[in-house]
């Protein structure tokens, strides 16, 4: 359905004359159809759940690109690559809340008795699992380390 809404956002942008939006969301289909090859679903199609995985991986990359582009001096580029995100992130859910991240933290590390560092492996994949994808990997893993050191 995701894969669908981003094909059909392509053709209405094409027809609007948004140049940027089409570059972007021609990437995206085409990121999508390549996971789809090297997955050999081509005829069936990625589950939603891996869709949304290449398009945080989309995110991903773009973010990483600003960082890189900052230090070089590149601000142009940066801004380029922050409003290609902003336009991926439109077709992602939306992030959990801090409260939704620390609720779901303290659960999983009652669910798994985690009691010190030594048990952050286990805490951090029952948090992750309990969160599907609604919060960054990096701030479930600052608020398992912050529950832990408590």
């Amino acid at each position: 359905m995701l894969k669908e809404k981003l094909e059909t956002d392509l053709k209405a942008a094409l027809k609007a004359g948004d140049s940027a939006r089409v570059s972007v969301l021609r990437m995206v289909v085409s990121a999508i159809r390549n996971k789809e090859i090297e997955k050999q679903k081509k005829d069936t199609g990625l589950p939603e759940e891996e869709v949304l995985a290449v398009l945080k991986t989309e995110v991903k990359k773009r973010k990483d690109s600003v960082s890189e582009f900052r230090k070089g001096g590149r601000e142009e580029m940066a801004a380029q690559e922050e409003s290609e995100a902003v336009v991926i992130q439109e077709y992602l859910p939306a992030e959990a809340s801090d409260e939704d991240v620390e609720k779901a933290v303290e659960a999983a590390i009652q669910e798994t008795g985690a009691a010190s560092a030594a048990d952050f492996g286990k805490a951090m994949k029952a948090a992750m699992a309990k969160l599907k994808g609604q919060a960054d990997g990096n701030r479930v893993s600052a608020a398992v380390k912050a529950a832990l050191s408590r």
